[in-house]
């Protein structure tokens, strides 16, 4: 069975990069009728938080990635690593290193001085016929891995095809810290064999700790999982995606008003594709997805394309849902839609002209509450004259039977007629004096939902 994982660190927000890797790992698990699973690699206990694990679990909730199994925790699993790590003492493959901070800032000097790579030199190393110093009482010693010596490590990447890396570009990995804990590269080994994943997706940033990890699982006996890197998101710039001068959080874009299914759905095609497709739901998107067609460059974020796949989304997005999305944002303007029409009417009405969750409230707010026009739409659409005129269709309004769309529009055309102007001239003054902008849907369908008493008070003043 497939079985796929997405294991974040704890160390601050779930940023986009990680929703990808996210998505892709689910999404190639669901392709399959296999397993995804959350593990949360918290074992740099310095730099992980609580506040991190839930900006982790609130953002995969938020985006909609379920997952099966999880999510695990490394630092309730350190009993297991110590276990391994005392297998491969004992078989050979592991080994004690007595060497203290002071001596390896020394050696990495001398290499630098040389021109050399700066890298472990293997001092305590145990080989045959070598003989190694006595161990020093007070350092605490690192457990290492016994790194091949030659021959290379090579695996054929899902995303980046044949990768073959020497040995002799590895020096012996740190497994344990002088307290006893694991580390990182380990620990992930060891999770990965025990939890049985047969398909590591993941950001090519990790490229060169695979072959570290393979030479692990092959020295513990494990099987190779087949690897996949995804290649990096950059900005629009060209340059890596930060904090400081992107959205990078899945919170950022939660508060933005981007839909969870339009971020998905533009973070698939960065990297991904399936022809001229842009538009397509999760369901399409496992339907489509295999690792073979993702590529390996690096791809840009284009906020232009990002904000018109979130209007698309918006506008094929279910009205009662829109308007449990848009409420909070309406109350904390201090607007009530339950003074007014119902909130999913209006959003059908208007999510049309809007791009975000925060536009589509500000379009929403004048059907509940008097927006004070502009003082350019006052100047431009109501001198005195065409207030004057307002108060005349005020009254055809009021004399009105019935309150609808169509009885509204059927005013139109005879009242300008009556009045010697164009339909500009009525169109114009009535949106400003009734919505306070100039520019709104159909005003016949928005003085509709406003509500006959309403618009007539507007109107008057």
């Amino acid at each position: 069975m497939i079985r796929t994982r997405f294991a974040p660190s704890p160390t601050g927000y779930l940023h986009i990069g990680g929703v990808r890797t996210a998505l892709f790992s689910w999404a190639y698990a669901r392709k399959h009728g296999g397993v995804f699973v959350l593990r949360i690699e918290d074992t740099d206990l310095e730099r992980s938080t609580p506040e991190s694990v839930k900006a982790i679990l609130d953002g995969m909730h938020w985006v909609g990635l379920d997952y099966d199994e999880g999510p695990f925790y490394q630092t309730e699993r350190f009993d297991r690593y110590k276990e391994v790590i005392q297998q491969l003492l004992d078989a050979g493959h592991a080994y004690y290193c007595y060497a203290s901070k002071e001596e390896l800032e020394a050696m990495r000097a001398e290499q630098e001085a040389r021109g050399e790579k700066p890298r472990y030199d293997r001092r305590w190393r145990p080989e045959e016929g070598k003989t190694l110093p006595t161990p020093p009482a007070d350092v605490q010693p690192v457990v290492r891995f016994k790194n091949p010596l030659d021959g290379v490590v090579a695996w054929d990447d899902a995303v980046k095809g044949r990768i073959e890396i020497s040995n002799t570009e590895l020096d012996d990995l740190i497994i344990a810290r002088p307290d006893g804990s694991p580390t990182y590269n380990f620990c992930v080994v060891v999770d990965d064999w025990d939890m049985n994943i047969t398909h590591v997706i993941r950001g090519d940033d990790h490229v060169n700790n695979t072959p570290r990890q393979i030479n692990i699982l092959k020295a513990i006996g494990a099987p190779l999982p087949v690897y996949g890197h995804l290649p990096m998101i950059l900005n629009e710039d060209g340059q890596k995606m930060s904090k400081r001068r992107d959205a990078v959080s899945v919170v950022d874009y939660a508060d933005k008003g981007i839909l969870p299914e339009a971020l998905l759905n533009y973070l698939a095609r960065l990297g991904w594709g399936h022809g001229d497709d842009e538009f397509f739901t999760m369901e399409q998107f496992v339907e489509w997805f295999e690792l073979k067609d993702v590529s390996p460059s690096a791809s840009r974020f284009n906020n232009e394309k990002f904000l018109w796949l979130n209007a698309q989304h918006i506008k094929a997005a279910d009205n009662l849902r829109l308007a449990q999305l848009i409420a909070p944002r309406l109350a904390a303007a201090n607007i009530d839609p339950a003074n007014g029409p119902c909130l999913a009417d209006v959003i059908a009405l208007v999510k049309e002209r809007v791009q975000d969750l925060n536009a589509l409230a500000a379009e929403c707010d004048y059907f509940y509450a008097r927006r004070t026009p502009s003082a350019a739409d006052l100047e431009k659409h109501l001198s005195d004259e065409s207030r004057e005129r307002m108060g005349r269709f005020a009254e055809r309004l009021a004399a009105l039977p019935e309150w609808t769309a169509e009885s509204i529009h059927a005013l139109f055309k005879p009242f300008c007629a009556d009045e010697g102007i164009k339909m500009g001239q009525l169109g114009m003054p009535l949106r400003v004096l009734v919505c306070g902008t100039a520019q709104t849907p159909s005003v016949d369908a928005v003085l509709a939902l406003i509500g006959r008493d309403e618009v007539l008070a507007r109107m008057r003043g």
